[in-house]
């Protein structure tokens, strides 16, 4: 067995295991990928302040995000085809998040439905929602949700019009794979993911199938999806949502202080500051770039997240510093995920917590709540 010792190394496991399309779904971004890459590379802007002879001992990750305790300021962000990782793969995130104290967000767009995750984990999820041009559809997803006991509902703003990701248009990529010769050698090339997928019945869009009238197999499903994203949505939907939700409202895809001061004129809990992990305007900044002047612009009005690059506990710390009560990993997990399953997914956080931990104690910090800009050496 190789060693393991950071999330890069599982990402080269997830590459070995899942067929291209899937793998590449994950670790591709729009276009020519210069936001995406920008979101990583942006990180080595902040330098941290090395502190010595400070008392190290008795520390603690433990805060809180949306008023909820979890073991360090990390949730499970919404991933697409998360089924397609893994047989079950968000039953299985949800699990690992579970038990390991952090929030798992269960997407819109995932292989297992709401009432999947719900009835295979005993603690609450939250839910990310797409507003789609169906609101009879919106209206439903956010009543399930309610129904299933998700703590928080987590409003994605940037997904208006679809970004195009090239890997996928080559790949030909649905779920499940579309019958083709060129995906056809793509799963023959990984029979083990192909005997982890007969595994379960779950293989397509498991909130929407049987959800949505008309909507019955995938043909019906993509000529669905291609047309309801809703270029129409405006800050005046919030409120309606907001009514309909009842419950703590998290909203995400924000990149500009203009927008922020407009999300806490919505009365939402939290905003996270992403730009849709490169996936979407290729071009943007990156969101390690937008944090700090988006914290400052907003004070003490909202809870502010931060969501994008993620790749270390360092990363996680770096954000934490510059002034965020929480931050979201995507690929950093889903690679756990596609490489070792449930058991993948808590050791991707391990890793996360474990050089977190370090980081913060070599700063001379013993708290994460008391993390701050004064670690690092300019914000």
């Amino acid at each position: 067995m190789p060693v393991i010792c950071d999330i890069a190394d599982l990402k080269k496991q997830a590459q070995r295991k899942v067929p291209r399309m899937f793998f590449q779904y994950v670790d591709s971004g729009s276009w020519s990928e210069t936001t995406y890459r920008q979101n990583s590379h942006d990180f080595g802007d902040f330098k941290f302040r090395q502190r010595v002879a400070v008392d190290m001992s008795d520390r603690s990750l433990h805060t809180e995000m949306i008023g909820q305790p979890v073991r360090m300021p990390v949730a499970l962000a919404p991933v697409g085809l998360t089924g397609m990782q893994h047989a079950d793969g968000e039953i299985k995130a949800a699990l690992a998040a579970e038990k390991f104290g952090v929030p798992f967000t269960l997407s819109t767009m995932s292989i297992c439905s709401i009432e999947d995750v719900a009835e295979n984990t005993s603690k609450p999820f939250w839910f990310q929602l797409y507003v789609m041009r169906d609101r009879g559809f919106v209206q439903s997803a956010i009543d399930r949700a309610k129904a299933a006991g998700c703590s928080a509902l987590v409003l994605t703003l940037d997904l208006q019009i679809l970004g195009q990701r090239h890997n996928d248009l080559r790949n030909g990529l649905s779920a499940p794979p579309a019958f083709s010769f060129a995906a056809l050698i793509q799963l023959l090339a990984r029979p083990a993911w192909c005997m982890n997928m007969l595994t379960t019945k779950r293989h397509s869009f498991g909130n929407i199938i049987g959800h949505v009238k008309g909507v019955e197999d995938l043909s019906s499903l993509t000529a669905w999806s291609n047309e309801q994203f809703d270029p129409h949505l405006c800050w005046d939907d919030i409120e309606w949502i907001k009514k309909r939700w009842g419950g703590k409202l998290i909203l995400k895809g924000i990149l500009d202080v203009e927008d922020a001061e407009m999300a806490v004129k919505t009365g939402a809990d939290a905003i996270i500051v992403s730009n849709h992990g490169g996936r979407q305007l290729d071009g943007a900044q990156s969101s390690i770039a937008t944090l700090a002047p988006i914290v400052d612009a907003v004070g003490d009005d909202i809870e502010v997240h931060f969501d994008g690059g993620i790749s270390s506990g360092q990363d996680v710390l770096k954000a934490i510093c510059l002034g965020a009560k929480g931050t979201y990993i995507g690929r950093s997990y889903i690679y756990g995920l596609a490489a070792n399953g449930e058991a993948g997914v808590k050791q991707a956080l391990e890793i996360i917590e474990r050089e977190m931990d370090i980081t913060m104690a070599l700063c001379g910090e013993r708290l994460v709540t008391n993390v701050g800009r004064h670690n690092l050496v300019s914000a």
